[in-house]
């Protein structure tokens, strides 16, 4: 009987960045302006700020990381979802906001940024339960306004399967665990701050 190395290797290593980041992932969903797109009462008005928040997040993902990824993450383009937001707050009628930097790291190592961007391409996956609730409110039940939480549709799963396989040879080939780990503690930290900042500022 042979044993596939490797992908044992994979397995631990994906395990290990999940429960490393768990606390910080945890930290961020209890954060009142993560709940509020959750409840099933949302308010308009929260669901075009969560947005806007996300906006920045996306915004900055795409100008400080994708550059460092685009050799290594090769469908990239497919994965952009700033634009997408754009869409959704026109639809709302909503203007961006010009809010604070998310990632105050502008230096990244290749590992870091994919840490971060595990992080960005992870909440795809939450974003398809987020759009369950979404959808309940009238005015979003047509399919319009709901571009970004419907990101890749029903090809979500196959999306992030695709990416953990890149990430895993990526870390397999450099033996870089605790850079892409750090990265992606770092950018869930960076989001809640972002989040944090707003809530502080409302009361």
């Amino acid at each position: 009987m042979t044993t596939n190395t490797s992908s044992l290797l994979s397995s631990d290593f994906l395990a290990d960045i999940k429960t490393k980041t768990s606390d910080s992932h945890k930290k961020l969903e209890s954060l009142s302006v993560s709940a509020s797109i959750l409840s099933p009462d949302m308010k308009l008005e929260d669901y075009a700020f969560y947005l806007n928040l996300m906006y920045n997040v996306h915004k900055e993902t795409e100008e400080l990381v994708y550059p460092l990824l685009s050799n290594i993450v090769t469908d990239l383009d497919k994965r952009k979802k700033k634009h997408l937001i754009e869409e959704d707050l026109f639809y709302l009628n909503h203007n961006k906001i010009t809010a604070s930097q998310v990632f105050n790291k502008t230096e990244m190592s290749v590992p870091f940024a994919l840490g971060v961007l595990y992080v960005i391409e992870g909440s795809s996956l939450g974003g398809r339960f987020i759009l369950k609730n979404i959808v309940t409110n009238p005015q979003l039940s047509n399919n319009q306004g709901v571009s970004y939480f419907t990101g890749y549709g029903d090809k979500t799963g196959s999306f992030w399967k695709n990416f953990l396989n890149v990430l895993s040879e990526y870390e397999q080939n450099n033996n870089c665990a605790d850079s892409i780990i750090e990265g992606a503690v770092y950018a869930f930290d960076s989001i809640y701050n972002h989040f944090r900042s707003v809530e502080k500022n409302e009361v």
